[in-house]
Protein backbone atom coordinates (compact mmCIF):
# COMPACT_ATOMS: atom_id res chain seq x y z
CA UNK A 1 0.00 0.00 0.00
CA UNK A 2 1.14 3.52 -1.10
CA UNK A 3 -0.46 7.07 -1.00
CA UNK A 4 1.03 10.09 -2.17
CA UNK A 5 1.01 12.95 0.09
CA UNK A 6 1.42 16.28 -0.98
CA UNK A 7 2.79 18.78 1.88
CA UNK A 8 2.46 22.85 1.42
CA UNK A 9 3.39 25.08 3.73
CA UNK A 10 1.30 27.75 4.73
CA UNK A 11 1.17 31.06 3.15
CA UNK A 12 3.63 34.29 4.62
CA UNK A 13 2.04 35.15 7.75
CA UNK A 14 2.24 38.48 9.97
CA UNK A 15 4.80 36.96 11.83
CA UNK A 16 6.84 35.47 9.57
CA UNK A 17 7.28 38.94 7.77
CA UNK A 18 8.60 40.12 11.27
CA UNK A 19 10.50 36.74 11.72
CA UNK A 20 9.32 35.82 14.76
CA UNK A 21 8.24 32.39 15.83
CA UNK A 22 4.98 30.84 15.57
CA UNK A 23 4.27 27.59 16.14
CA UNK A 24 1.47 26.78 17.83
CA UNK A 25 0.31 30.28 18.35
CA UNK A 26 -0.88 31.98 14.74
CA UNK A 27 -1.41 34.87 12.86
CA UNK A 28 -3.38 35.98 9.60
CA UNK A 29 -1.73 35.64 6.04
CA UNK A 30 -0.24 38.31 4.73
CA UNK A 31 -1.44 39.81 0.97
CA UNK A 32 1.66 37.78 -0.09
CA UNK A 33 0.45 34.75 1.98
CA UNK A 34 -2.44 34.62 0.19
CA UNK A 35 -0.79 34.63 -3.39
CA UNK A 36 1.46 32.30 -1.99
CA UNK A 37 -1.96 29.97 -1.46
CA UNK A 38 -3.01 30.61 -4.58
CA UNK A 39 0.03 30.22 -6.24
CA UNK A 40 0.94 26.42 -4.90
CA UNK A 41 -2.80 25.55 -5.57
CA UNK A 42 -2.16 26.67 -9.32
CA UNK A 43 0.83 24.35 -9.01
CA UNK A 44 -1.16 21.51 -8.07
CA UNK A 45 -4.29 22.76 -10.01
CA UNK A 46 -4.45 19.24 -12.06
CA UNK A 47 -4.20 16.78 -9.17
CA UNK A 48 -7.06 15.20 -8.36
CA UNK A 49 -7.09 15.23 -4.23
CA UNK A 50 -8.56 12.23 -2.49
CA UNK A 51 -8.46 14.00 0.85
CA UNK A 52 -7.54 17.18 1.81
CA UNK A 53 -6.09 17.78 5.52
CA UNK A 54 -4.33 20.95 7.25
CA UNK A 55 -3.45 21.63 10.68
CA UNK A 56 -5.43 23.12 13.11
CA UNK A 57 -3.78 26.56 12.77
CA UNK A 58 -5.55 29.42 10.62
CA UNK A 59 -3.17 30.10 8.56
CA UNK A 60 -3.03 26.58 7.52
CA UNK A 61 -6.60 26.50 7.04
CA UNK A 62 -6.86 29.25 4.79
CA UNK A 63 -4.12 27.98 3.00
CA UNK A 64 -5.88 24.64 2.27
CA UNK A 65 -9.12 26.38 0.97
CA UNK A 66 -7.58 28.52 -1.23
CA UNK A 67 -5.80 25.29 -2.51
CA UNK A 68 -8.32 23.65 -3.42
CA UNK A 69 -10.11 26.80 -4.96
CA UNK A 70 -7.65 26.72 -7.64
CA UNK A 71 -8.00 22.83 -8.59
CA UNK A 72 -9.53 21.98 -11.75
CA UNK A 73 -12.12 19.97 -10.62
CA UNK A 74 -13.00 22.81 -7.55
CA UNK A 75 -16.12 22.89 -6.17
CA UNK A 76 -15.77 18.97 -6.47
CA UNK A 77 -12.92 18.93 -4.29
CA UNK A 78 -12.14 17.49 -0.75
CA UNK A 79 -14.00 19.04 2.19
CA UNK A 80 -10.89 19.44 4.38
CA UNK A 81 -10.54 18.54 7.66
CA UNK A 82 -8.00 19.06 10.47
CA UNK A 83 -5.13 17.12 11.62
CA UNK A 84 -3.61 18.18 14.70
CA UNK A 85 -0.61 16.13 14.50
CA UNK A 86 1.09 17.83 11.61
CA UNK A 87 1.37 21.25 13.58
CA UNK A 88 4.09 23.32 13.96
CA UNK A 89 6.55 22.55 16.76
CA UNK A 90 5.70 23.91 19.81
CA UNK A 91 7.91 26.95 21.05
CA UNK A 92 6.32 27.27 24.32
CA UNK A 93 7.35 30.33 26.39
CA UNK A 94 9.04 31.53 23.23
CA UNK A 95 5.79 31.55 20.88
CA UNK A 96 5.93 35.09 19.32
CA UNK A 97 9.28 36.51 20.00
CA UNK A 98 11.79 37.65 18.00
CA UNK A 99 13.78 34.00 16.28
CA UNK A 100 17.33 35.76 16.00
CA UNK A 101 16.95 36.78 19.56
CA UNK A 102 15.43 33.35 21.09
CA UNK A 103 18.05 31.22 19.33
CA UNK A 104 20.86 33.32 20.57
CA UNK A 105 19.43 33.03 24.05
CA UNK A 106 19.34 29.26 23.47
CA UNK A 107 22.80 28.96 21.34
CA UNK A 108 24.79 31.12 23.74
CA UNK A 109 25.61 28.61 26.80
CA UNK A 110 27.12 25.99 23.84
CA UNK A 111 28.34 28.74 21.84
CA UNK A 112 26.58 29.72 18.87
CA UNK A 113 24.59 33.03 17.91
CA UNK A 114 22.47 31.62 15.53
CA UNK A 115 20.08 29.12 14.84
CA UNK A 116 22.19 27.88 11.74
CA UNK A 117 25.22 27.16 14.44
CA UNK A 118 22.91 25.26 16.34
CA UNK A 119 22.79 22.97 13.59
CA UNK A 120 25.92 23.13 12.35
CA UNK A 121 27.28 22.15 16.11
CA UNK A 122 23.87 19.94 16.91
CA UNK A 123 21.12 18.89 14.99
CA UNK A 124 17.59 19.73 14.14
CA UNK A 125 16.48 17.31 16.40
CA UNK A 126 19.06 18.67 19.43
CA UNK A 127 17.13 22.20 19.06
CA UNK A 128 14.29 20.89 20.27
CA UNK A 129 15.18 20.17 23.13
CA UNK A 130 18.24 22.99 23.73
CA UNK A 131 15.17 25.28 23.46
CA UNK A 132 13.06 22.86 25.93
CA UNK A 133 15.56 23.32 28.17
CA UNK A 134 15.95 27.11 28.32
CA UNK A 135 12.25 27.47 28.50
CA UNK A 136 11.33 28.70 32.32
CA UNK A 137 8.15 27.14 32.09
CA UNK A 138 9.24 23.69 30.38
CA UNK A 139 6.72 24.16 27.42
CA UNK A 140 8.76 24.15 24.27
CA UNK A 141 8.20 20.89 22.60
CA UNK A 142 10.70 18.18 23.39
CA UNK A 143 12.17 16.37 20.45
CA UNK A 144 10.74 12.81 22.24
CA UNK A 145 6.94 14.40 22.22
CA UNK A 146 7.33 16.07 18.51
CA UNK A 147 8.47 12.79 16.85
CA UNK A 148 5.26 10.88 18.59
CA UNK A 149 2.89 12.80 17.42
CA UNK A 150 4.01 13.30 13.92
CA UNK A 151 4.54 9.31 13.64
CA UNK A 152 1.01 9.28 15.02
CA UNK A 153 0.08 11.54 12.42
CA UNK A 154 1.67 8.94 9.73
CA UNK A 155 0.14 5.65 11.11
CA UNK A 156 -3.60 7.74 11.33
CA UNK A 157 -3.09 8.26 7.60
CA UNK A 158 -1.65 5.00 6.69
CA UNK A 159 -4.64 3.54 8.40
CA UNK A 160 -7.54 6.03 6.64
CA UNK A 161 -6.24 5.93 3.29
CA UNK A 162 -5.62 3.40 0.57
CA UNK A 163 -2.79 2.39 -2.54
CA UNK A 164 -2.82 5.30 -4.99
CA UNK A 165 -4.66 7.66 -3.07
CA UNK A 166 -3.31 11.32 -3.16
CA UNK A 167 -3.75 13.35 -0.48
CA UNK A 168 -3.16 17.13 0.22
CA UNK A 169 -1.74 18.28 3.71
CA UNK A 170 -0.97 21.82 4.73
CA UNK A 171 1.43 22.32 7.40
CA UNK A 172 4.86 24.39 8.62
CA UNK A 173 8.32 24.97 8.15
CA UNK A 174 10.26 23.36 10.42
CA UNK A 175 7.58 20.03 10.61
CA UNK A 176 8.17 19.77 6.69
CA UNK A 177 11.53 20.36 7.15
CA UNK A 178 12.35 17.98 10.39
CA UNK A 179 10.14 15.17 8.07
CA UNK A 180 12.53 15.34 5.16
CA UNK A 181 15.70 15.70 7.03
CA UNK A 182 14.42 12.40 8.98
CA UNK A 183 13.91 10.48 5.70
CA UNK A 184 16.15 12.19 2.82
CA UNK A 185 18.96 14.03 4.64
CA UNK A 186 21.23 14.42 1.41
CA UNK A 187 18.75 17.38 0.62
CA UNK A 188 20.18 19.10 3.56
CA UNK A 189 16.54 21.00 4.53
CA UNK A 190 17.50 21.23 8.50
CA UNK A 191 19.44 24.77 7.30
CA UNK A 192 17.04 25.27 3.93
CA UNK A 193 13.68 25.53 4.83
CA UNK A 194 10.37 25.32 2.93
CA UNK A 195 9.55 28.68 1.61
CA UNK A 196 5.58 29.61 2.02
CA UNK A 197 3.52 28.10 -0.54
CA UNK A 198 5.97 25.51 -1.30
CA UNK A 199 5.51 21.98 -2.20
CA UNK A 200 7.23 19.08 -1.23
CA UNK A 201 5.93 15.18 -2.34
CA UNK A 202 5.93 11.97 -0.15
CA UNK A 203 5.74 8.80 -1.15
CA UNK A 204 4.14 7.11 2.10
CA UNK A 205 3.69 3.38 2.26
CA UNK A 206 3.00 1.13 5.15
CA UNK A 207 6.29 0.60 6.76
CA UNK A 208 8.95 3.91 4.72
CA UNK A 209 8.10 7.54 3.83
CA UNK A 210 10.15 8.04 0.59
CA UNK A 211 10.69 11.74 -0.14
CA UNK A 212 9.81 12.76 -4.12
CA UNK A 213 10.96 16.10 -3.93
CA UNK A 214 11.48 19.18 -1.46
CA UNK A 215 10.29 22.52 -1.49
CA UNK A 216 9.26 23.10 -5.31
CA UNK A 217 7.84 26.62 -5.72
CA UNK A 218 8.72 27.68 -9.31
CA UNK A 219 6.39 27.63 -12.55
CA UNK A 220 8.92 25.55 -14.36
CA UNK A 221 9.58 22.65 -11.45
CA UNK A 222 7.60 19.26 -11.44
CA UNK A 223 4.54 18.89 -9.37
Amino acid sequence: MTFTLYMVRHGQTILNSYNRLQGWCDSPLTEKGTNDAHSAGKHLKNIHFDAAYSSDTTRAMKTCRYILFENKEYPKTPKRKTLTYFREQGFGYFEGNDAPQTWLMVGALHGCRTYNDLLDKYSLAATRDLLHEVDPFKDAEKDEDYWARIDEGFDWLRKHHHDGENILLVSHSITIRSIVDRYAPELRSAKNGPRNGSVTKLSVSDDAVRVEYYNHHLDNETY
